[in-house]
């Protein structure tokens, strides 16, 4: 934890110290989410290239759907007593992530570079299901029914990355420029 994050009150139920332990969890998650709805629309203006309709349109409703997760994240530390700090300074400060990479670029490209950031992200969320689920099943849950939504965008992503034989073009890429090469072939 950077700091302490114990609140002065929290819901019922919990104690204040397993809150902070919540709220520092959380707090990751919302940059993670405020990061990833810039970045989608990042994509979304700048993806070129004859697949550049299906990709812009196919963005927009997980731009809208990400930007509700971060709220739903926000209100979560405020209702546990916690402070949900959703500036860009404090985002670009307390993330342990670069920004995207990708700039105006062949749709199959950013998907390529999306599908790094997906990964990234899932797996994130998956260790921070395991730190609160020791502590508190609503937050829990909440990040649960974000993982499934998640995990649905990185399979639309993919789907326009594998071949009919299952094989998907970003292969064993482990960097945004890396995938975005593989999948331009």
């Amino acid at each position: 934890m950077a700091k302490d994050l114990t609140p002065k009150y929290t819901v019922p139920g919990i104690e204040r110290k397993d809150a902070g332990r919540l709220i520092d969890v959380l707090r990751l998650r919302l940059h993670a989410l405020n990061d990833l709805h810039l970045t989608l629309k990042h994509v979304h203006w700048n993806v070129v290239g004859p697949h550049f309709i299906a990709v812009h349109q196919m963005i927009d409703p997980q731009v809208d759907r990400v930007r509700d997760m971060a709220d739903d994240v926000a209100e979560r530390i405020a209702a546990l007593g916690g402070v949900a700090h959703g500036t860009p300074g404090t985002l670009v400060k307390e993330r342990t992530w670069d920004d995207y990479s990708i700039g105006r670029e062949d749709a199959i490209a950013h998907l390529g570079a999306l599908d790094i950031v997906y990964t990234g992200l899932i797996e994130d969320v998956r260790a921070a299901i395991k730190v609160v689920g020791e502590i508190d099943p609503a937050t829990e849950d909440l990040l649960i029914e974000q993982l499934r939504d998640l995990e649905q965008f990185q399979w639309f992503v993919r789907a326009h990355l594998e071949s009919a034989g299952g094989t998907l073009a970003t292969g064993r890429a482990d960097t945004e420029e890396a995938a975005a090469r593989a999948a331009k072939g």
